[in-house]
């Protein structure tokens, strides 16, 4: 009876460790390969605005963060630097700037969903016609998977 107990649970851990690994690994096997430096720094040639995700934010912890300069622009937002990887990111612009997953959930009926963030190191997602950047104030990297905070950044 202990030997089928101990496989049982040995094998549960097993499962259970093998699903967050696959979790936390699939979206980066997925990843399309990310912009270069160079793709970057032309699309945040035309930016009006810059901001710097960091990784002291209250809302992020070891799996949940982001680091780098992210560049507003009327065509793209783009970001050097990197994001902790997930899977089903989203950028959002919203009115003012937060830190924290419940901040975020107060203030995403007034946000504006930008588009989808699908690589880690670098991005540059498109941003809609007829998007007014100076309607907002801070960037925010979401995980609509799980509603989890990543990072966000204060632009204006």
């Amino acid at each position: 009876m202990k030997k089928a107990l101990l496989l049982v649970a040995t094998h549960a851990f097993v499962l259970a460790v093998g699903a967050a690994l696959g979790i936390y690994l699939l979206p980066i096997l997925a990843a399309p390969p990310a912009p270069t430096t160079a793709d970057v720094a032309s699309a945040s040639r035309a930016a009006k605005y810059t901001g710097e995700f960091r990784r002291q934010l209250k809302g992020s912890d070891a799996l949940h963060w982001g680091e780098g300069r992210v560049s507003l622009g009327p065509d793209a937002i783009s970001l050097a630097g990197r994001v902790a990887p997930g899977p089903a990111y989203k950028l959002y612009l919203l009115p003012g700037f937060v830190e924290t997953h419940d901040d975020f959930v107060r203030l995403k009926p007034q946000s504006l969903a930008v588009g989808d963030v699908k690589t880690f190191e670098n991005f540059i997602v498109p941003v809609p016609a007829g998007t007014k950047l100076e309607d907002y104030r801070a960037v925010v990297v979401w995980c609509e998977a799980f509603s989890q905070f990543i990072t966000a950044a204060r632009y204006r």
